[in-house]
């Protein structure tokens, strides 16, 4: 085996040369190293932190409310929005990025261009002094404002050599109300502050559909360098927007209906009124009109003061009232169906339409009091009850049903014909179930929600309570012929994708539901005549009357209870009708809360709903059925001193002269001669 050779010198110095230049090599990065960690470790850190990728979220736009417009003959379905989310930006600042000695100069330069207020000025200054590399100097800027700050900015920040993107912007979406403080309870809105992307709704269809109405918000990756601006990103994920939402409500009719509601509230100087229009076939609510209004835009006013939070509620969901005569349709029409039922069974009927039936006392079983009427009459038929809203009369029906049919047959048919007692559903927070009393079921303090007198009471409109809303499903009952619609706010629901379909979430234009049938038409037909004579000579709501037009309604003034115990000053007057008469446009209920009690010369009782209600159903009705374009279907019925008035000829006059003949011969009253004078002029 042959040896190793030996290692030559030279070989030796070759490898003694090499570790020496490894070695010095690694010793020259030990102290770049070291100089870097150490010695100049502030100065790279700073580097890094101006240079580096970070993620901004991207605003989504929230859904929008679409009015309808589909209700005027021949108008086009114009895509009108009582909501537009208009784009906006948030200012903000990266501190560090600048200078002590700018920080001043970029303050009022700013300032200068926002206009803020004192104390937003001494507060935007202070954010530059913070440690943070984000801070928010301004919220809600429009396009101009940005427009003239970001061409300020880049022309400073090159001049005085300061990252770009040390003061940036962030793009928002922010509510705008074209038609203003327009249907404002109904809408609400969505507060400023926003948490993660998403607003607090105030309340109203914002709060109700808010999970259709909410959007996502999108991802952007963005640079942070002095040579970048924030324009250098990339789309992680694109933000989704909310669902729009289509409704019922036509922005015409709903003007129309706030300018009356506002007008009549001034003039009997209530405490505030409403108004709740709907069609009587789809159960679409046209109108929810409110006075006072709520200014979306302005909601912090209205929420900072207790005393303006009510004004913010939509009463004709919220507020459950006793409604009073506006309720005696109701109980003439069980009254009618008490009679079918009993000739099916072979048995004799409850009354006569045309029976002579004593209304001179009011004393009732059970009742410590007798019932009242306004005035005193003798003897009515169905027509006469009526026509003088008689609260003996529609006692004397409920008598009858109670002692052939029975309490639990009489509530029964109150709920199931009317929807008495039970919510409406409409798309709204806060409904009210409204009251409908149960034999046999107990008060919280232990007393009998049903006794004996209680039929008596709820024949007349008391010791019930309902909701504006409800009377108008009630009320679609004697305007369509029977049937029992179900009140909505709402057309479609639908989302847009980014490539432009249409996701139609909820579609109730298409639906073809049939609503259940709770009362015999002729039940219905014969109930709506004894209406008419209502709003003609002799019935308590002259001041409905429509001129060149038939309506059928009824008034109510009923006590409002306080602590338990009937008001004498306070009073909710409700007038609830529909026009035409025999094929309704709309049904519309109109209600004033605690007008001014007291007695006008030439003109009555100011909280009398004849007074303070009717005359409003009649001017809302008189201009909604103009805009509509539905042609007068009474001719001749016009006030006094109009050529077009003739007394002979008007709709349902010959009828009511009748009438008040026969009302005249069976109470032999002179007034009441004087009366039917004044009906033949």
């Amino acid at each position: 085996m042959k040896k190793d050779s030996p290692v030559t010198l030279d070989e030796k110095r070759r490898a003694l040369c090499i570790a020496t230049f490894i070695f010095v090599l690694f010793s020259l990065l030990i102290a770049q190293f070291f100089n870097i960690q150490i010695l100049e470790g502030d100065k790279w850190l700073e580097i890094a932190e101006r240079q580096h990728y970070f993620i901004v979220k991207e605003p989504f736009k929230r859904g929008t409310f679409y009015a309808s417009s589909q209700y005027k003959q021949g108008h086009p379905a114009e895509q009108q929005r009582f909501v537009v989310d208009i784009p906006k930006f948030h200012l903000y600042a990266d501190p560090k990025s600048f200078p002590d000695e700018l920080k001043d100069e970029v303050s009022e330069n700013i300032l200068a261009r926002l206009g803020m207020s004192l104390d937003e000025r001494i507060d935007l200054r202070k954010q530059f002094d913070k440690k943070s590399r984000s801070r928010k100097l301004a919220m809600w800027l429009d396009e101009e404002m940005y427009a003239g700050l970001n061409e300020w900015w880049q022309k400073f920040a090159r001049k005085n050599k300061i990252p770009r993107n040390a003061l940036f912007f962030v793009k928002d979406y922010q509510r705008s109300y074209p038609f203003g403080k327009l249907l404002g309870q109904v809408l609400h809105t969505i507060q400023s502050q926003k948490d993660d992307g998403q607003a607090l709704p105030t309340g109203g269809l914002e709060l109700y559909f808010n999970k259709y109405l909410r959007g996502k918000q999108g991802k952007r990756k963005l640079m942070r360098s002095p040579r970048n601006s924030l324009e250098i990103d990339e789309i992680i994920s694109y933000p989704e927007d909310g669902a729009d939402i289509y409704l019922t409500i036509n922005p015409v009719l709903q003007a129309i209906a706030e300018d009356e509601i506002e007008r009549g509230v001034k003039k009997c100087k209530a405490k505030n009124g409403w108004a709740a229009m709907m069609d009587p076939y789809s159960g679409e609510i046209l109108v929810l009109a409110q006075y006072p209004f709520f200014n979306p835009q302005e909601y912090q006013f209205y929420f900072n003061d207790p005393g303006l939070i009510e004004n913010t509620k939509v009463k004709a969901v919220t507020d459950a009232n006793e409604p009073g005569s506006i309720f005696k349709p109701f109980t003439a029409m069980m009254a009618l169906k008490g009679n079918r039922e009993l000739k099916a069974k072979g048995e004799k009927e409850l009354f006569s339409i045309d029976e002579k039936i004593p209304t001179a006392s009011g004393k009732f079983p059970g009742r410590s009091k007798p019932i009242t009427d306004t005035s005193v009459s003798k003897y009515l038929n169905f027509d006469m009850g009526m026509q003088k809203s008689s609260n003996i009369y529609m006692g004397r029906l409920a008598e009858k049903m109670i002692s052939r049919l029975g309490n639990e047959w009489y509530r029964n048919q109150l709920q199931n014909l009317f929807g008495i007692g039970v919510k409406t559903n409409i798309e709204l927070p806060a409904e009210s179930n409204g009251v409908l009393p149960t034999p046999g079921k107990l008060h919280p303090n232990g007393a009998p929600e049903w006794s004996v007198p209680t039929p008596y009471s709820l024949a007349m409109g008391y010791n019930l309570q309902v909701t504006s809303v409800q009377i108008l499903r009630a009320y679609s009952v004697l305007a369509n012929k029977g049937y029992l619609v179900q009140p909505t706010l709402i057309k479609k629901i639908v989302k847009k994708e980014r490539d432009g379909t249409e996701i139609v979430l909820l579609d109730n234009s298409k639906k073809k539901e049939k609503f259940p049938k709770v009362m015999d038409e002729s039940i219905v037909a014969r109930t709506v005549e004894a209406m008419r004579y209502v709003t003609k000579p002799g019935g308590t709501a002259l001041k409905a009357d429509v001129p060149g037009y038939t309506e059928v309604g009824k008034t109510s003034t009923t006590k409002k209870l306080v602590n338990g115990i009937y008001s004498e000053r306070l009073y909710v007057a409700t007038f609830a009708g529909f026009t035409p008469a025999d094929h309704p446009a709309f049904i519309l209920v109109v209600s004033m809360d605690e007008p001014e009690y007291g007695y006008i010369p030439g003109i009555g009782k100011n909280h009398n709903g004849g007074n303070c209600t009717a005359g409003v159903f009649r001017e809302i009705s008189k201009r909604s059925l103009a805009y509509l374009g539905i042609p007068p279907d009474d001719p001749y019925g016009y006030p006094p001193g109009d050529p077009r008035r003739d007394t002979e000829k008007a709709n349902w006059m010959p009828e009511t002269r009748r009438l008040q003949e026969i009302y005249i011969k069976w109470n032999k009253s002179p007034e009441k001669v004087v009366e039917k004078e004044k009906i033949k002029k």
